[in-house]
């Protein structure tokens, strides 16, 4: 069985960042508590993804600028502007 991809067929790269996400959030989160409803399992995962995004500095935007994702989103982007 082959699943649809976006480069090719059987690329393992496709879901290769949302696999990096999920598995983070599990030990550093799902993994390390015990949650006693679904509702508390959302709300700290909430929170968790709130700090992955918001102040957690990641090394993939180079450890001299320590971004975090949502500075790196919400940083201006030069344009070129014909007159």
């Amino acid at each position: 069985m082959w699943w649809l991809s976006m480069d090719d067929r059987g690329r393992a790269l496709d879901n290769i960042f949302v696999e990096w996400l999920w598995r983070t959030a599990k030990y550093d989160e799902v993994y390390l508590k015990d949650y006693r409803s679904q509702i508390e399992a959302f709300a700290n995962l909430e929170a968790f993804f709130r700090f992955y995004n918001e102040h957690r500095p990641h090394s993939a935007f180079g450890t001299a600028s320590s971004m975090t994702p949502m500075e790196v989103y919400r940083h201006p982007v030069p344009a070129a502007v014909n007159a």
